[in-house]
């Protein structure tokens, strides 16, 4: 069985598809499972292929990427959906992240960006510039008038509310480890657990339930 990160590639113009495909397959933990070349083909291959990470266009033909990742975060929301677009503003940003996005990264980045990304939201972290989350977050929260809104879950062990609180600080994976003194992967399979229980997908997602739940609060983060 593969260990790879399956990816399935969302976007409507061939030749950034290819050139990301070629990007992506050069890397040994990573492979191409599926290419979309609209919203509607990206929510069906989703539910064929079953991909660890959907790399999403905004402006596609049938359905667009704000509504074709809030369809494939519904179905299946441990699918970690990555932003690639041409669009910087915050509308977009916005509207995606509530969607269930778990990064946003703009076309003009580089080709290692794009990788660390792609690595980055797979093991259950966000991609966002800290002053963009910030002010994502407190835009995404504020319509949530109390936590009785959020519906009752599994609850978190000490241990995963720990690592949560640490994660809403925009602390890396790594770092977390070396102040609780566990290994990386350690880590990541608590975030797991969080995000099994929480029934989310993302960092992103995860800090967004315990702002709503009243966990921590937006002062406690960067």
């Amino acid at each position: 069985m593969s260990d790879k990160i399956k990816v399935l590639l969302a976007e409507d113009h061939v030749i950034v598809r290819e050139g990301t495909r070629q990007l992506v397959q050069r890397e040994s933990d990573m492979e191409v499972v599926g290419e979309a070349g609209d919203g509607q083909e990206a929510v069906e291959l989703t539910s064929k292929l079953r991909p660890d990470v959907v790399i999403m266009d905004i402006a596609m033909p049938r359905l667009n990427g704000i509504e074709a990742t809030r369809q494939i975060k519904a179905l299946y929301p441990l699918t970690a959906i990555l932003i690639l677009t041409a669009y910087d503003n915050d509308q977009y940003i916005f509207a995606l992240l509530e969607a269930g996005a778990a990064g946003y990264l703009l076309k003009n980045a580089r080709g290692r960006e794009l990788i660390d990304a792609i690595r980055a939201v797979h093991a259950g972290e966000s991609v966002l510039y800290p002053t963009i989350a910030r002010r994502v977050i407190g835009h995404l929260v504020s319509p949530f008038s109390s936590p009785a809104e959020v519906p009752a879950i599994e609850p978190l062990s000490d241990r995963e509310m720990e690592v949560l609180k640490l994660a809403a600080k925009g602390i890396s994976n790594k770092d977390i480890a070396e102040q609780l003194s566990l290994s990386p992967r350690t880590v990541q399979a608590h975030l797991g657990n969080i995000f099994n229980k929480l029934g989310v997908g993302s960092r992103t997602e995860a800090v967004l339930y315990g702002l709503r739940k009243g966990w921590f609060n937006l002062e406690d983060l960067p």
